[in-house]
């Protein structure tokens, strides 16, 4: 049977119904990052004999680490309602206003990607945070007036990827700030074997080390290639696949043996090919590439630096002999 070439893997795309469905519930289920369980244990167990609301808490690090499934993970270790927004869509005072005076006792606020939020909230913030009070103008001109609403005792818990654009007032108002690390490789073993039962598939030991080499350490991405993994075998009509087949669909979803896919490997061309090896500025690059300069330095450079594909100089973004070597072979998918 031929099987269909599936769409090119994107590491920006999210898929929300496998984040459910493969999302563990409470801290004892979570794999990896254990000196964060380990402190955030203590301060949830600490909050729950005071019966206190847990103190506002900070998680940085590179998509897909975890950092909305802690936050989830709280709400449920202290059996207290959640609201969840991004921050880019709390546009006006009157959003955030609402969605803080909205918040039950005890209850916890959820806001992604925080450290884009317009800086005039933040000042909302501040008050919220330290008084557990918003105040709220009402009438024009010398009738105006300015009314303060209580807040009852609640969480923040705030997700960035960025720390570095974040105000200082308003990260030295969380109690504890988690920073949320790449998994190891023996680590993300241990969640694809446990995402591949919750999926009911059942791959060889040496398909799933393959799968954990090619997902750099990041477990959203071994996630989405197990579903695509559940995909082809559902198409063959098959029980399971052997360490060949997984490689087919890896190459299938373009993804490579370094975990590279089509944008990482369009990055390093660039580098090589548009601009003779660099150096060059992010804008210059991610015009040439049509993709935003966040995604580029927040979703791929991070991982192409590790890897020593790629260095940042002073002067812009340069390819690596061993970036190079790596393409040396490949096709051009752009």
């Amino acid at each position: 049977m031929k099987v269909k070439r599936f769409p090119y893997f994107s590491l920006v795309q999210r898929e929300p119904a496998l984040d459910n469905v493969l999302r563990p519930k409470n801290l004892s289920d979570f794999i990896g990052q254990e000196r964060i369980k380990d402190r955030l244990a203590l301060i949830i167990n600490a909050a729950k004999k005071r019966e206190e609301a847990v103190d506002h808490i900070l998680f940085v690090g590179p998509p897909g680490v975890g950092k909305t499934t802690l936050a989830l993970i709280i709400a449920e270790e202290q059996n207290a309602p959640i609201k969840m927004v991004s921050a880019p869509s709390l546009q006006k005072s009157g959003d955030l206003i609402a969605l803080l005076t909205s918040v039950e006792e005890r209850g916890i606020i959820f806001i992604d990607e925080i450290h884009r939020l317009n800086p005039s909230l933040e000042e909302i913030l501040y008050s919220a945070l330290e008084d557990r009070s918003v105040s709220i103008v009402t009438g024009k001109g010398p009738g105006g007036k300015v009314l303060s609403i209580k807040l009852p005792p609640f969480t923040l818990v705030g997700a960035t990827t960025r720390p570095a654009l974040l105000s200082s007032p308003l990260r030295d108002r969380f109690g504890f700030i988690a920073n949320l690390d790449f998994y190891t490789h023996e680590e993300m073993v241990k969640i694809i074997e446990r995402s591949q039962k919750i999926l009911g598939l059942n791959l060889p030991y040496e398909s799933i080390i393959e799968i954990a080499k090619r997902s750099r350490g990041v477990p959203r991405i071994a996630n989405r290639i197990l579903k695509r993994i559940k995909d082809y075998i559902d198409l063959k009509e098959e029980k399971n696949i052997n360490l060949e087949e997984t490689k087919r669909v890896l190459e299938l979803i373009g993804i490579d043996e370094k975990g590279l896919d089509e944008l990482d490997r369009k990055i390093l061309f660039a580098l090589r090919d548009k601009f003779s090896g660099g150096p060059v500025g992010l804008k210059a690059l991610a015009a040439v590439l049509n993709e935003s300069p966040d995604t580029i330095e927040s979703i791929y450079e991070p991982y192409l630096l590790r890897i020593g594909f790629i260095q940042r100089t002073s002067r812009g973004r340069i390819i690596t002999p061993l970036g190079l070597a790596h393409i040396m072979g490949c096709k051009n998918d752009g």
